[in-house]
């Protein structure tokens, strides 16, 4: 085993496990704030300043309160870099992975990234920074050092996120939206869909990393962590926020990969999948920015996931606690069968990639085997794993311009 993938397999279990109490206060234990609620991130230090008005685009700041008074940002980049007419282009919501926010779509230089890339074809472009990440960390009764405002799943983001966010794109451009997730956003969306919620306001939805069966996941991080209950572990100690990032271990990785010899890009690779096509200059640019935290509980769901093979919604193990959450003694399924078929779709999975697995992506692909032939565009990329969706320096050719093209057909 290499050096630096040795170096990887500890840091990473550090960061999912927590190897000694020490870590574990580092890492998941809540960030003391004087304030009571935190409050949105001002103007002066958001996504739009540090991200994006520094490579000469127009950037606004958002901000949307869900139904159960999350108070989410959001980005908008409303014209492209020479300029143009804001307020008649077709709105795309871009919306990130577990772990990440909404600067996962910035990561490239502006010709690469998908963000930039779009407004830069004519796309109205808004970002979006789900529950509890460094931007989104607000609540208007709640505190992140309260255990109740970690009190969620994915189920939320369903139920709650996307339709604050959609609701807010489409009143503010008076236009329905194409859509793009990457990794648990094409989750949120694929069962969002199943619902029949939210089409009122969609045009189309590109799917990147498609992640909705989990069970056949080849991770072996990931699968190990959910066949060994360590989300479980953390949330029944009381550490209701996951939060893999600290100064002493982004501090680390940083200073394993500037040592000479060390190729970072192999960083993820335990994690995600050989990844073919990242620059190792992107590694340090996403350690300034990413992990993100999550609810401890998300996590345990996506373990559930991973262990049952199947698209449920949160499981309380006890069947009380499911009956007064669902009325029924087990959770309800999330049916894929259950998407319009002539709901216009662009899917595209990597052949390495080790969280979206190929034979999982299958499964998907079966579930939606009646939909329209000219509504469902599939993309296979035998070389790509994870990361390379959002940080490949080839992704632009080889994924965004056919997914503009898909957008520009519907």
């Amino acid at each position: 085993m290499e050096v630096a993938d040795s170096v990887t397999c500890i840091i990473l279990l550090i960061l999912f496990c927590g190897s000694a109490a020490g870590n574990r206060k580092a890492l998941y234990s809540f960030k003391a704030q004087e304030n009571a609620i935190a409050m949105a991130p001002s103007s002066d230090n958001g996504i739009c300043k540090s991200m994006v008005e520094t490579h000469g685009y127009d950037c606004e700041e958002h901000t949307v309160t869900t139904q159960d008074g999350y108070i989410l940002s959001m980005q908008r980049i409303p014209v492209g870099r020479s300029g143009g007419t804001p307020g008649n282009r077709p709105p795309v919501l871009l919306q990130h992975g577990i772990l990440m926010d909404g600067i996962t779509w910035l990561l490239l230089p502006p010709e690469q990234s998908l963000a930039f890339v779009l407004s830069d074809n004519g796309y109205d472009v808004w970002i979006a920074n789900s529950r509890g990440t460094k931007y989104s960390k607000g609540h208007k009764s709640l505190s992140p050092n309260d255990p109740a405002y970690w009190d969620w799943s994915w189920d939320e983001l369903v139920a709650y996120d996307l339709p604050a966010t959609f609701q807010y794109v489409y009143d503010q451009t008076g236009q329905k939206l194409h859509y793009v997730g990457h990794s648990q956003g094409t989750l949120v969306a694929l069962a969002a869909l199943s619902k029949d919620q939210l089409l009122n306001m969609l045009r189309s939805a590109a799917l990147l990393c498609p992640i909705a069966y989990m069970g056949q996941m080849t991770s072996p991080l990931a699968k190990n962590a959910a066949d060994n209950f360590i989300a479980e572990a953390v949330y029944w100690l009381g550490l209701s926020e996951f939060d893999p990032r600290g100064d002493a271990v982004v501090n680390l990785l940083k200073d394993i990969c500037s040592k000479p010899g060390i190729d970072c890009t192999n960083l993820l690779t335990s994690f995600t999948g050989q990844n073919c096509c990242l620059n190792s200059s992107i590694v340090n640019i996403f350690l300034d920015h990413e992990p993100q935290p999550s609810a401890t509980k998300n996590m345990v769901h996506l373990a559930q996931m991973i262990r049952q093979g199947t698209i449920k919604m949160y499981d309380y193990i006890d069947e009380v606690e499911n009956m007064k959450h669902y009325g029924q003694a087990t959770p309800p399924a999330y049916n894929m069968t259950s998407i319009p078929n002539d709901f216009p779709v662009f899917l595209s999975y990597g052949g390495e990639d080790a969280l979206s697995d190929v034979n999982d992506v299958k499964l998907l692909l079966g579930s939606l085997k009646d939909h329209d032939g000219d509504k469902l565009v599939v993309q296979y990329r035998y070389d790509y794993a994870h990361a390379d969706y959002v940080m490949a320096e080839n992704a632009k050719q080889d994924v965004y311009d056919p997914l503009i093209a898909f957008f520009r057909l519907q």
